[in-house]
């Protein structure tokens, strides 16, 4: 890949990052349309811009992507999919694995780095997977959970356009996460015209189920979705094991009483 190349790739990556933080900056203060004032939620301080490209993504979504994902889910065998599948999240294991030795994680990083390697050579360039059944468990991890590690913080919860919920840290991580586990890496401009949206329609079509639950059990879908995505990174970032939340209203501790 030329220099040139990856220079225009991450130029766009910024100005995607500059163009999303001043929009959402612009719009913070917006006050939604009618009846009182929502209760501000501290962790989404841009709420009222944030439901408007909510909105929008779930509009793309209910016209191209989800009948796109349906089709494909019905059309393709399973066996295919599995594949696809199979595929990106080898090339996605590469880029694990370098999160984790960024993080000081060793021996994670080592495993994900033999697991890319068997599923390379043995699995027909990822399209299976033999590294699962040697024990190699997939161990996903991504810059913007390295960010965290290194002590950045999450900062306001952030709705981007298309790609969906994040976080002000999770979108300064977007352009390299995205340019690191691109397929293009490997497979040059084809990328553009065929990897890409195969991509995009193979994880939607793997959540057509859990949005069909969503629509049936949440009564504010985005309230969901944004307090189901900041749970889920924080039991990322701390592998399983958050710390416990504490509360205002919860009485201290007794001192202990000297003998």
């Amino acid at each position: 890949m030329s220099a040139r190349r990856v220079a225009r790739r991450a130029n766009v990556g910024r100005a995607l990052l500059l163009a999303v933080v001043l929009a959402v900056s612009g719009c913070a203060s917006v006050a939604p349309e009618g009846g009182p004032p929502r209760i501000a939620n501290p962790a989404d301080p841009w709420e009222n811009w944030n439901r408007k490209v909510f909105a929008f993504n779930d509009a793309i979504d209910e016209a191209v992507l989800k009948p796109v994902a349906t089709a494909y889910r019905d059309v393709v065998p399973a066996l295919v999919r599995r594949g696809v599948e199979n595929f990106f999240g080898n090339v996605g294991d590469l880029w694990s694995a370098a999160n984790h030795l960024l993080q000081g994680k060793l021996e994670p990083g080592l495993e994900m780095g033999m697991r890319v390697a068997v599923n390379t050579v043995f699995g027909i360039y990822g399209i299976l997977d033999p590294a699962t059944e040697m024990k190699l468990t997939r161990r996903s991890e991504d810059f913007g959970q390295t960010l965290a590690v290194w002590g950045i913080g999450k900062g306001p919860y952030v709705v981007l356009p298309i790609f969906g919920p994040s976080t002000l840290r999770d979108t300064t991580a977007f352009p390299l996460d995205r340019y690191a586990t691109s397929s293009s890496l490997y497979y040059g401009d084809i990328n553009n015209y065929l990897v890409t949206p195969l991509q995009v329609v193979a994880v939607r079509a793997d959540l057509l189920a859990t949005t069909k639950l969503l629509g049936e059990v949440a009564l504010d879908r985005y309230s969901f979705v944004r307090d189901s995505y900041l749970s889920r990174r924080l039991d990322q970032i701390y592998d399983g094991a958050p710390p416990l939340e504490t509360f205002d209203d919860e009485p201290a501790e007794p001192a202990a009483k000297k003998p």
